[in-house]
């Protein structure tokens, strides 16, 4: 199976925050072939380790979370409606109308419903619809629901991701699914070149949820080095402070929350392998697991490469392959080209 379609499987496939484990079962499969161990973390973190060649080895961190937003139920009403909550930076406004799968003792299908404009009032109109005026609908009484489903479960979108024109690919949990793929592809690209680092690819918990997993896993691997790779905003058209778009690079961001020496290095390598990018200035926090990363332990030097995404947090993201290409190229040279910390202050 080839990156893309891998990408539109993990995309179909569900795992809202705090049930990344789900994921467990593909992640090993798509990496057991290209790297030399698995391990499985007890937050639902995943870990495969590539080694590298030598003594007194730099370990780098590559992380992606595997986590996506979604909703829980939190009540079934006399009526047989399913209230519910969100997990994560659910935007109301994408909801109505959509058809969603409540993962119960077994997949329970139903509809989001809210309130027909014709009955709307004219004050109503002009409001933005909060979840707690939204139901979901499964054509089922509260008892005939109550054998299937419970409150505290987990509740996603229903969709199934589709390749548009081109490279371009749609679907739901692109952020960060693409960053998973990003892994990947740099994991399949080492496995042919020799390299001094250990490298661990992480498939993080709980980004969603205030970037929390990240914390584990940089515990248990202690790493030299931490590489985060998430999505950023391509949604040039909507803002004309967004300098980056789909199919056109990658993101490479420097600031505080990022080590300089690393970033220079990074820059150095994109521009001598001409590989397409944009620089993001953040003076503070970069909405990354690298603001949790970098103050982990006694502190650890961090990166941040970011794949342009568009409609982010909506059911129908929109990534174009080739800037995950892109993204694994730039790692696979900065990987390959350390060796010992001399290779980054020299």
């Amino acid at each position: 199976m080839e990156g893309k379609e891998i990408l539109k499987d993990l995309s179909n496939f569900s795992a809202v925050s705090g049930s990344e484990f789900q994921l467990h079962e593909k992640l090993e499969n798509i990496f057991k072939d290209l790297v030399d161990e698995i391990k499985k973390g007890i937050l639902g973190d995943f870990i495969a380790v590539k080694k590298g060649e030598g003594e007194n080895r730099l370990k780098v961190l590559l992380t992606a979370h595997a986590d996506e937003i979604g909703l829980m139920v939190t009540d079934i009403d006399d009526r047989g409606f399913v209230h519910f909550t969100n997990v994560g930076g659910v935007d109301p406004k994408t909801l109505p109308a959509q058809e969603v799968i409540i993962h119960g003792k077994e997949k329970v299908f139903g509809v989001i419903g809210a309130k027909p404009p014709h009955v709307l009032t004219d004050k109503d109109r002009k409001k933005s619809i909060k979840i707690d005026e939204m139901v979901i609908d499964c054509g089922m009484t509260r008892d005939e629901l109550e054998k299937l489903i419970s409150v505290g479960d987990f509740i996603t979108v229903k969709r199934h991701s589709i390749g548009l024109l081109g490279d371009f690919i749609t679907g739901k949990a692109l952020d960060n699914r693409s960053g998973i793929m990003v892994l990947y592809e740099c994991a399949k690209e080492l496995k042919n070149i020799k390299h001094s680092c250990d490298v661990y690819f992480a498939a993080t918990s709980l980004e969603e949820r205030g970037l929390l997993g990240i914390k584990t896993t940089a515990y248990e691997v202690s790493p030299d080095i931490g590489i985060v790779v998430d999505v950023t905003f391509a949604d040039k058209y909507a803002d004309s402070d967004i300098q980056i778009e789909c199919g056109k690079g990658v993101e490479i961001t420097i600031g505080p929350n990022i080590h300089p020496e690393l970033s220079e290095k990074l820059i150095k390598i994109a521009d001598e392998y001409a590989i397409p990018y944009t620089i993001d200035v953040s003076p503070a926090s970069t909405g990354t697991e690298t603001w949790n990363l970098q103050i982990c332990q006694e502190g650890i030097p961090t990166l941040l490469v970011s794949i342009p995404i568009r409609y982010m947090h909506t059911s129908t993201e929109v990534v174009n392959y080739k800037d995950i290409i892109r993204a694994a190229r730039l790692l696979v040279l900065f990987i390959s080209s350390l060796k010992d910390w001399g290779d980054i202050y020299a």
